[in-house]
């Protein structure tokens, strides 16, 4: 009996070490949390719940999971810009969930994010600094501004 439970904690340790090794891929509520504090922490509650609102409008359009929206890679560039390697936040991102302020906030809406008044941002599906003047900017009128973020409703 000795050698087989000796045996079974064995196997579970190399498992947990594998899983050490491996990493373990992040749960959808901490892409979802990730992604609206590298791309909206300095905008306080309102810009972040805006850009969570970004996040479910596209989920709805796009009929994919929010994890799935937040990952998304365009065409040349990331959707959200926070997960481009070259982005410095990219790194900062796991620290970011366990450590900055609006954390808990972040992870709340994440955990909530197909229960949230899109038309907080009147249903928008993309926003951007309000600085950023790109080809899909200049065709078209933001419909709210959130700090420094200008939101947009491409998709009619």
């Amino acid at each position: 009996m000795k050698k087989k439970f000796n045996g079974i904690l064995i196997v579970i340790v190399f498992i947990l070490l594998a899983m050490g090794m491996l990493g373990v891929e992040p749960s959808q509520r901490d892409v979802v949390a990730m992604t609206i504090l590298g791309e909206a922490r300095g905008e306080g509650e309102a810009g972040m719940y805006g850009v969570a609102c970004v996040i479910a409008q596209r989920v709805i359009n796009r009929n994919k999971t929010a994890k799935q929206v937040c990952l998304q890679k365009g065409k040349r560039i990331w959707q959200f810009s926070c997960w481009d390697e070259r982005d410095p936040n990219r790194k900062k991102l796991p620290t970011l969930l366990k450590t900055h302020q609006h954390a808990a906030y972040a992870k709340m809406l994440a955990t909530n994010i197909n229960n949230l008044q899109r038309s907080y941002v009147g249903n928008a599906d993309h926003y951007c600094h309000v600085n950023t003047h790109n080809y899909w900017t200049r065709t078209s009128t933001p419909i709210k501004v959130i700090g420094n973020h200008k939101f947009f409703k491409l998709r009619k």
